[in-house]
């Protein structure tokens, strides 16, 4: 849907919006599917990925992330080194966020002393998730340590639950090789 028309410089400009969330969930879905190579894999963990988050249930997430990125086919890496920006891990949860409806996601959610890579609001619950790339397949437990560190939470005190959560990628397995979170009430 044309959500507003700019003419500037003999030229026209387009901002575009979606106009329901069913569009929106449906861009998403073949959005997600497109940087996985594989559509079936969304509509197979969606209910699952969705309890988690409205559950709490981070090590069932911990899961689905893990699934999410093993279904990336390999050619995707060929000819490229995407898989060493911590920017590629974060678009494609964004993307998978987004494609399972959730619709209080903020990337780059910046704060006093920061930015918080995604925020994740699900009913009473706030995810707040940090990501770090490594180089060899060694835990560095930098991610969650940054959002203590940089006191993340604290923007969202009183609004909930709030999980922090901090994942770890190899750049050579181009996957989750951490997976550490707490919990504040």
């Amino acid at each position: 849907t044309i959500q507003s028309v700019q003419e500037k410089h003999e030229k026209i400009r387009y901002r575009l919006t979606y106009p329901n969330l069913e569009v929106r969930t449906a861009f998403s879905e073949h959005l997600i599917g497109y940087l996985t190579q594989n559509f079936t894999h969304i509509t197979r963990n969606e209910d699952t990925l969705l309890d988690a988050l409205h559950g709490g249930d981070l090590l069932l997430l911990e899961q689905g992330v893990k699934a999410l990125f093993a279904s990336i086919l390999y050619n995707n890496f060929t000819n490229n080194s995407i898989q060493n920006y911590e920017g590629y891990y974060a678009s494609v949860i964004y993307a998978y966020f987004s494609a399972l409806g959730c619709d209080a996601l903020i990337a780059e959610d910046h704060t006093n002393k920061g930015r918080i890579d995604i925020t994740l609001r699900v009913e009473e619950k706030i995810y707040i998730f940090e990501f770090k790339v490594v180089d060899e397949d060694t835990l560095s437990n930098t991610a969650l340590q940054q959002i203590k560190e940089k006191q993340y939470a604290e923007k969202y005190q009183g609004q909930g639950t709030i999980y922090l959560v901090g994942i770890e990628f190899s750049k050579k397995e181009r996957n989750v090789i951490g997976f550490e979170w707490e919990r504040e009430c």
